[in-house]
């Protein structure tokens, strides 16, 4: 494949080796591209430049670091992270957390995640503009085969999050969280959809009443 056609080919599955894979991603033109490997295929996605998907991006983040706060949860949080089962498996998910006895289990310094030396994270979130259709069907079986704990997707458009819990290398959609025990999908929907009218600091001060 030469670098012509690299050039040309985001946003959809093609059929490579791990090799050709991990020679794509390290040339210039996907430098700032996010990806993925799955059965035998690669796919790369550009960084999502709009305001809609950088305000929900920034919204899960501050959300789960205040109840985690809140409620003394050890966490640690990845942003654009990548995780690498070398040979068979890579994902970069848009934001991806450990949880408690987990969350200093992978060294400060890591770059990549090693998935064959360190556990897959408790939750992975996909924040999808554009790419809602790949986010429920080919990234979920790829987080169901890393074996992450739970799998989150926020529809920006439809202000939605589609949640999962992964085991046994299947999943199962969830009204609540499981890894952050107790807590409402519903109430992040919400706190999403105030964020529409109105800014992150009110939206804030919102949440602290919900869980306090």
């Amino acid at each position: 494949m030469s670098q012509l056609q690299l050039k040309l080919i985001t946003d959809t599955w093609i059929k490579a080796t791990w090799d050709k894979y991990l020679q794509a991603i390290t040339t210039p033109d996907y430098e700032k591209a996010k990806g993925y490997y799955y059965n035998g295929r690669m796919r790369f996605e550009m960084s999502p430049l709009g305001n809609p998907h950088s305000r929900d991006h920034a919204a899960i983040i501050g959300i789960l670091y205040l109840l985690a706060g809140l409620r003394n949860i050890d966490l640690d949080v990845h942003d654009n992270c990548t995780y690498r089962k070398s040979g068979s498996l890579e994902a970069q998910p848009d934001v991806s957390f450990y949880l408690g006895s987990n969350a200093e289990v992978v060294p400060w310094d890591t770059t990549i995640i090693d998935l064959d030396h360190y556990p897959p994270p408790d939750l992975v979130i996909e924040v999808a503009y554009s790419s809602l259709g790949d986010d429920k069907g080919e990234k979920r079986l790829l987080y169901e085969s890393l074996g992450v704990g739970e799998y989150w997707i926020i529809d920006v458009q439809k202000v939605e999050i589609i949640a999962f819990r992964v085991e046994n290398r299947g999943s199962r959609r969830i009204e609540q969280s499981e890894v952050f025990l107790g807590l409402e999908i519903g109430l992040l929907e919400e706190a999403l959809r105030r964020s529409r009218e109105m800014n992150h600091g009110k939206v804030s001060a919102w949440l602290l009443s919900q869980f306090q």
